[in-house]
C-alpha cells in the first residue's frame, strides 16, 4: 500500500480543508458559501495548496484560513 502524498493523489485531501475554510469565511466575513468557495479557489493560498511541492496542503484549516486572510479579501 502506497501511503505517500503525490501530486496525483493530493486532490483527495483538499475538499475537506476547503470546506472548513469556507465555513470560517462564511462565519467570520459574512460571505455566502458560494462567494467563500470562489474566494478560496481563486486565491494564491489555494494555488500553492494544490501544489504538492509547497507542502502547504499539510497545514490545518485554521492555518490555511489565516494565510488566506493575508490576501486581499474584503
Amino acid at each position: 500500500m502506497n501511503l505517500n502524498v503525490t501530486q496525483d493523489n493530493l486532490y483527495l485531501f483538499l475538499p475537506s480543508k476547503i470546506s472548513w475554510i469556507a465555513d470560517m469565511l462564511v462565519t467570520n466575513k459574512n460571505m455566502s458559501v458560494v462567494d467563500a468557495i470562489k474566494k478560496i479557489y481563486s486565491s494564491e493560498t489555494y494555488s500553492q495548496m494544490e501544489n504538492e511541492d509547497t507542502k502547504l496542503w499539510h497545514l490545518g484549516p485554521v492555518a490555511l484560513y489565516h494565510d488566506l486572510l493575508q490576501e486581499d479579501i474584503p
